[in-house]
């Protein structure tokens, strides 16, 4: 958790995702049309509806849907409809990941789908609808960004104390930007440890790093799981494991059961992961060294502002993605990011692994500043959850690449007296 704010307003506290539909998440597409939310934000307000596909007069190859889904993982949906149509996920386009515990909606492809078994298509928490039939595929990046309407709760503030803090911060953070902090789920989930086993990864421990991602277990994961962690920890026993990982945790399988066959095959192993899984781990420890860029900033008294040695984009401070390519910024910026590779004990061409092609970098720099747009306060009401206690509903949007738990964060000023 970073240490430092970047605002002077106060924060109101409070907690966020109490329940998946106090965090929406709408993709913003490239041309400006909102993907919208409307079948799970307000339970039963829409009946069950199966999609619609219209007439291919053209013979184009892609159709493009609204996605909307409701606690679910991207991959998880994916494989639900890819399953269902009985087709490779490799038809399947969509330019961003969203929020599990959240409600999403986002444009996808499909390329050349069964019209009749996707007109046939239903699964709990998933919705499709608004085809369209396009020649292009939907890649990573192809949006603008994210609009998100989050419901704080369990403020413990009067409402005339909300209003006036909540006004400020929305004044002051589209104003003069905040900290473009990695949120937590870059590093993720529960037990945090993504960027540990990118490191352990980029510095050829690949065994220890296999291990790590299959045996590190946390309070707050389920039982079963985290009983199964424990045990594979202590007996390296991968035939065992294969009986007591739960079969949703179908990535860790996946890599027990080839190692249950190849027991010192840690590379093999590594690969049965998706691959754009695999570079995950390499993207949460570059993360990582990013939001301790920042920081460093911070310590130094140099902040968010513009400094001697800095490498711009757009006109604002830019911070390394560190790779094998990037060049170090000059002057006081430069010796911030030396030092920090150094006190990680890890170089540069650390960042190029030849026995893991898929995991190297070559490295890039993303600006330090956020600015959130659009900001607003939507409501403060009686929280139903928190009695004598108040939610606050506040919507606003970011740039793709960006995280609305690092706006949150500025607004709530968790652990501030």
């Amino acid at each position: 958790m970073p240490e430092f704010f970047s605002t002077s307003c106060k924060g109101i506290g409070g907690q966020i995702k109490r329940r998946y539909t106090d965090f929406v998440v709408e993709e913003i597409r490239s041309g400006g049309r909102v993907c919208r939310a409307r079948r799970f934000p307000e339970k039963g307000t829409h009946l069950e509806e199966r999609v619609s596909v219209p007439k291919n007069p053209r013979g184009m190859q892609q159709l493009h849907l609204d996605l909307e889904k409701i606690n679910k993982d991207t991959n998880f949906v994916i494989r639900e409809i890819t399953r269902f149509l009985q087709c490779s996920k490799k038809r399947f386009g969509y330019a961003g990941m969203k929020d599990k515990r959240a409600v999403t909606c986002q444009r996808i492809s499909l390329f050349k789908p069964n019209i009749e078994r996707l007109q046939d298509f239903g699964s709990r928490g998933i919705q499709l609808r608004n085809a369209k039939w396009s020649n292009e595929r939907i890649d990573l990046g192809m949006l603008k960004g994210n609009r998100f309407t989050v419901v704080i709760r369990d403020i413990d503030l009067e409402e005339k104390e909300v209003k006036k803090r909540v006004r400020v911060c929305l004044k002051e953070m589209p104003q003069n930007g905040i900290a473009n902090y990695f949120g937590e789920q870059r590093f993720g989930g529960i037990r945090q440890i993504t960027h540990v086993v990118g490191k352990e990864l980029l510095e050829g421990r690949f065994k220890e790093g296999v291990m790590l991602y299959l045996t590190h277990s946390m309070a707050g994961e389920e039982e079963e799981i985290r009983k199964a962690r424990q045990r594979l920890a202590e007996t390296n026993d991968f035939a065992e494991a294969t009986r007591l990982f739960p079969s949703k945790f179908r990535y860790e399988r996946s890599m027990i059961h080839h190692l249950c066959k190849y027991p010192n095959d840690i590379v093999g192993a590594f690969a049965k992961l998706p691959k754009k899984l695999r570079y995950l781990f390499t993207h949460a420890y570059q993360s990582y060294l990013f939001n301790r860029v920042i920081e460093e900033r911070f310590k130094q008294g140099i902040g968010l502002g513009k400094t001697e040695g800095d490498v711009l984009l757009n006109g604002m401070p830019a911070a390394p993605l560190f790779g094998f390519e990037l060049k170090f910024a000059k002057g006081k910026p430069g010796e911030i990011e030396r030092r920090i590779l150094k006190e990680e004990n890890i170089s540069l061409q650390d960042f190029h692994v030849k026995k893991m092609a898929e995991i190297s970098s070559k490295g890039a720099r993303k600006s330090i500043v956020l600015k959130p747009e659009k900001m607003r306060l939507a409501s403060i009401e009686r929280d139903e959850f928190f009695p004598g206690k108040l939610a606050a509903t506040i919507s606003f949007e970011l740039a793709k690449g960006n995280y609305a738990t690092t706006v949150l964060r500025e607004l709530m000023k968790p652990g501030q007296p």
